[in-house]
């Protein structure tokens, strides 16, 4: 068999879907969901994510890929550089453009370098050669798995970072009322207010599967991204032809836990399944309901994974609230390449500094949460 050959495309369209999931885990790693933000505009040069994907090819068989954008900008990446690229704007070193490996706009872990662990090191390669070939100053593959971050901090020119969110694990839990018993007893009376209480404050709770979405669903949950974006981050990421892929190509990892009220719905979470893992994404409320953000984005997904025997559920970024629903501190992987080497040497000695900083946070949120045995 003759050498791989490294190639880049400009839209996933361009990739054969049935090879490039079979590499893939995460559900925002299937050729379905990328093409989504690719086919809505979510994504592309007017967002600012220039697609770039790179594959890796022998005879014309697809033998690994990643995901890569050409970017101007740090939006949507939630592993943040902003401080790097203001140090290097001050010493008049270039920052953008810059190539992200990554899910847009999606702060969840999974495998970026798809395909056997033996090509990852030549995708690795390829991403530095292209930051050459087109002037980029930088290579950033964001929300990686541990083993992926080994492979590449192993260059001596790259850096891998490591910062955290909250994770929840099945530890072999039949119901959640088990889950609850790990539980110190305070924070679990604490849960059942909570359940309670929002509980009293709507008429009834539902599961929507994607496959059973209406147009309204549609409509009632594009309304929710947009209202909270407006009050937390500003302009909305994804684009309003993406939701209607929600009950299409996106249908089979698609649940929504929703909250209704007098024949309204009056919130929706909407979470992503594939595999073992649960992914919570966006949540809105149509008004102020109590404890109903604790029971649709954690309890309600939490006591569905355990009923359906799933291993964990990510609930995006950030978020400390989440530790004292049994959301631990779990570690986040990334690794960085610079093309500037005062710039490279610098967030070196910055990531030393915050490496040694995010393990006492870890260590010392690890003893804050809930459970009454700390699971190691």
């Amino acid at each position: 068999m003759s050498d791989p050959d490294i190639r880049v495309v400009e839209s996933m369209s361009e990739i054969d879907p049935t090879a490039w999931d079979a590499m893939a885990k995460s559900p925002f790693m299937t050729h379905a969901f990328l093409k989504a933000l690719e086919d809505s505009g979510s994504v592309g040069a007017a967002s600012g994510w220039q697609p770039v994907h790179l594959l890796l090819e022998t005879e014309g068989e697809l033998m690994a890929a990643a995901p890569l954008y050409v970017k101007n900008h740090s939006y949507g990446e939630y592993i943040f550089d902003w401080a790097w690229a203001e140090a290097s704007q001050r010493a008049n070193i270039p920052y953008y453009p810059k190539l992200v490996c990554a899910v847009p706009f999606t702060p969840a872990t999974g495998n970026r370098l798809l395909g056997a662990t033996k090509h990852h090191n030549l995708l690795w390669q390829g991403m530095k050669q292209l930051c050459r070939m087109i002037d980029a100053g930088s290579a950033h593959v964001l929300f990686a798995e541990e083993s992926e971050k080994k492979a590449m901090a192993a260059d001596s020119d790259s850096h891998g970072r490591t910062t955290y969110q909250f994770h929840w694990t099945n530890s072999n839990f039949s119901s959640f009322d088990e889950h609850l018993g790990e539980f110190k007893s305070r924070d679990r009376k604490k849960i059942r207010r909570e359940r309670q209480k929002a509980a009293e404050a709507v008429d009834d709770f539902l599961h929507l599967r994607g496959e059973n979405l209406s147009t309204l669903d549609i409509e009632t949950m594009w309304g929710f991204y947009r209202d909270t974006c407006s009050r937390k981050w500003g302009e909305p990421y994804l684009k309003r032809e993406f939701f209607d892929a929600l009950r299409g190509p996106l249908a089979e990892m698609t649940h929504i836990f929703s909250a209704r009220k007098s024949g309204e719905t009056v919130a929706m979470a909407l979470c992503f399944q594939r595999d073992e893992r649960l992914y919570g994404r966006y949540w809105g409320c149509a008004d102020r309901f109590d404890c109903l953000h604790f029971e649709l984005c954690c309890h309600r997904p939490i006591e569905w994974c355990i009923e359906q025997n799933l291993k964990g559920f990510e609930a995006g970024a950030q978020g400390s609230h989440k530790l004292k629903r049994g959301l631990m501190p779990a570690p986040i992987h990334s690794v960085h390449w610079f093309a500037h080497p005062g710039l490279s040497d610098g967030v070196g000695r910055f990531l030393q500094d915050e490496r040694r900083r995010v393990e006492m946070e870890m260590a010392h949120l690890s003893t804050q949460g809930p459970y009454r045995q700390i699971d190691t």
